[in-house]
Order: C-alpha cells, then sequence, then structure tokens
C-alpha cells in the first residue's frame, strides 16, 4: 500500500490535497519520498517562516526537547518567560496568552473583548464586526467570525454576536458601529479573501470611530505578522497600534503555536480560570520561537524582507499573463489575465515549485529567509507555465 492510500484509508478527507508525500527539507527547499526536489514559495502556508530545519532553529528544539518537553501551565518555565518578554518588546504591546494555533488565538481575542466590555458596561455589548471577505479561523466561533457565506454551512447553529461590514467602506462601518459592539476585529491583509490590503483611510477610520466608542480593535496577524510584510506586524505599515493582536503561523517557525497579545488596556482582562490551553506556550514551541524572534525582530532583517517583496513584484509585472500584483512584502497575490490560479498551482508542483492560492489569485508565501537564486529559479518555473 502506497503512503497516498495508507493516508486515504486512515484520515478523514478535509483538505483537497495534491499527490506529493513529502519527506524531508532544507532550506527553502522540500523533498518528495521519491527524492524530487521543490522549490517553495509556499512555507507551509506562510509558517516555516525560516525555511526548512534551519541549523540554528533546529539546535535549539533539540536542545529544548532534551531538557523539558512540556509541563503543566500550573508551573513556570523559563523558556515561556523569556519568549514572552521577547514577543510582546518586537510587538509594541503589553502581555501574551499562548496557545497553538491562529483560532485559538483569535478565540481568545473574541472572549477578551467581550469580557472586557461586560465588566466595564455589563450585558448587552457584545456584538464584534468583522469585515466581508475577512478569515479568522475553523473553529464554530471563529468560523462565525469569518465574513464569507461560504464558510457559514452545514454546522448550525453558528455563535451569534458579529455583524459583516464592506471592507474599505467607510459610512457601512458607522452605520453599524452602534452601542452593541464591543470590537472591531480585522485583518490589514485580507490573506484566504485574496490578498487585498485595506485602504489606509479605512484602517484610519476604525482608529478613529472606535477610540470614541471605547470599542476594541483586534488586529488579526495570523498570517500577515511575524516578519511577513517587512515589518514585524502589517499593522506597522498602517501607523496603528490595536488593542489586541493575534498571531501564529511563522511564529515558531513551523511547530504549532499561537498567541494573543494585549496592550496595557486590556492587559488582566482574562484571569484565573477564565481561559486556558494545556499545550499553550509549550516550552519546544517556544524554543523555537525565540529563534524566529533573533530574525524576525532584527530591523535589517525586515527590511530585506521588504527588500525581496519589491524584487518578486519587479520580475512579476514583467510576466506578461500577470494582470496585477496585491499585498505586501512577501505576501503576494497573483492575478492572472486567462488562466487558473488553481490549475496553475498544479502546474507549478509538476515542475518542481510549491505555490499557493487564495480565490482566483496565485498566492506567494515563501520563506522569509529566500536567497535572490532560489527566487530567480523559482520565477523561471512560474514564468514558463503562464507562458
Amino acid at each position: 500500500m502506497s503512503t497516498i492510500e495508507k493516508f486515504n484509508e486512515h484520515v478523514m478527507p478535509t483538505y483537497g490535497r495534491y499527490d506529493l508525500v513529502m519527506d524531508s527539507g532544507s532550506g527553502e527547499t522540500a523533498t518528495d519520498e521519491n527524492g524530487k526536489k521543490y522549490i517553495d514559495f509556499g512555507s507551509g502556508i506562510g509558517t516555516n517562516s525560516l525555511g526548512y530545519c534551519n541549523s540554528e532553529w533546529a539546535d535549539a528544539v533539540c536542545e529544548q526537547v532534551r531538557k523539558i518537553q512540556h509541563t503543566s501551565n500550573y508551573y513556570y518555565t523559563k523558556v515561556q518567560a523569556d519568549f514572552a518578554a521577547k514577543l510582546t518588546e518586537v510587538a509594541g504591546m503589553e502581555k501574551v496568552f499562548f496557545g497553538n494555533s491562529g483560532a485559538e488565538a483569535n478565540e481568545c481575542a473574541i472572549k477578551i473583548a467581550r469580557k472586557y466590555s461586560f465588566d466595564k458596561y455589563g450585558k448587552g455589548r457584545h456584538n464584534i464586526i468583522t469585515l466581508v471577505n475577512s478569515f479568522h479561523g475553523r473553529t464554530i466561533t471563529t468560523l462565525s467570525a469569518t465574513g464569507q457565506d461560504v464558510f457559514h454551512n452545514y454546522f448550525f447553529p453558528f455563535t451569534e454576536g458579529f455583524i459583516f461590514v464592506k471592507a474599505n467602506d467607510i459610512d457601512d462601518l458607522k452605520a453599524k458601529l452602534d452601542d452593541t459592539v464591543c470590537a472591531v476585529m480585522f485583518e490589514h491583509i485580507q490573506g484566504e479573501g485574496g490578498v487585498n490590503a485595506l485602504d489606509k483611510a479605512f484602517v484610519d477610520a476604525i482608529y478613529e470611530l472606535t477610540a470614541k466608542k471605547d470599542v476594541l480593535t483586534i488586529a488579526d496577524e495570523v498570517q500577515t505578522g511575524i516578519g511577513r510584510t517587512g515589518k514585524f506586524l502589517a499593522g506597522d505599515h498602517f501607523g496603528h497600534k490595536p488593542d489586541i493582536v493575534t498571531l501564529a503561523k511563522g511564529i515558531a517557525g513551523g511547530l504549532p503555536m499561537g498567541a494573543c497579545l494585549t496592550g496595557k488596556k486590556c492587559a488582566d482582562v482574562l484571569t484565573s480560570g477564565t481561559h486556558g490551553s494545556t499545550f499553550g506556550g509549550n516550552p519546544v514551541c517556544c524554543a523555537g520561537g525565540l529563534k524566529v524572534l533573533e530574525k524576525a525582530g532584527d530591523p535589517a532583517f525586515l527590511a530585506e524582507v521588504a527588500k525581496k517583496g519589491e524584487y518578486f513584484r519587479t520580475k512579476l509585472s514583467e510576466i506578461p499573463e500577470v494582470d496585477g500584483i496585491s499585498g505586501i512584502g512577501l505576501m503576494i497575490g497573483i492575478s492572472l489575465k486567462s488562466k487558473d490560479a488553481k490549475e496553475v498551482a498544479k502546474a507549478c508542483l509538476d515542475n518542481g515549485l510549491l505555490v499557493l492560492t487564495a480565490k482566483d489569485k496565485v498566492r506567494l508565501l515563501p520563506p522569509l529567509t529566500i536567497s535572490y537564486e532560489e527566487i530567480d529559479a523559482g520565477l523561471k518555473i512560474l514564468a514558463d507555465i503562464l507562458k
């Protein structure tokens, strides 16, 4: 029985998988079980932020796993303390709660927003505004928060308390930001929604209007954070600091980690017994996260990420089939004139290049450490397919 046959016999069919069995990886290149190599422009959907098996990262993880791999959150660990201190410093936030995924981080943010409002104003001020075309996770509540009708099926009843506003429509935001709202939750760049950045004027309006009503701002930086856009947080491009930031994906270099960070206003909203996670702040994940922050917290490294993003855009704009390029930094959406993005992604895989899709776009989320030589090699494959 082949690996794929064994897999399909025993694993639930919740993903539209490609016929590729990953076996190993090094740097920005993955190798399948037959020895074929692939340049990776997807990095596990933006998760392998330092590429595959970065030596410093791997050494730190292995050292920690031989020291202590897990302990209950009834106790303290130095590695979690060190990671929390560094993460809050780099992000410019006050405190953090650690979970295991972006969905968990967003669940935490939703709970903080509702408890903040309940503690201060009582019942009835629990609604959270999110944006049409957003994506916030796959739990019942984060699906409910996701502003895409395609996800609001099968799992009824969905969690109540979410109001959808059209992205970049300030009038719609003003009309729906009433006295029942406790927070506005948004992605600066809607990743799964098509790699579309919000207008700065709309982001400015979110902060201006919420400040007048003591409504919290929640920036979902699960896909955009940890240096992906050439700033540590995508929000840094827009000049505002939210009350709550959620992170995951690239935060621990490929290990399961999510984080919900707060500013001073919400730092002590969650108290003993109001939230928890068995594996949250796992020592091994924290050790990996510390190594990621050594890179992603370095302004010189982030400047290079931004430079690589511009290099990608310059090269992509020279391909006749490319109709438009969206996103910021190394978060790139490619609109095509005539070809189907999913068919292009499959052809790329057949030719040794891993890319992603988002809506009708080809999506690129390469490792932040990718070299210019690898960029050129991967873009040559893509350009040949798009001819």
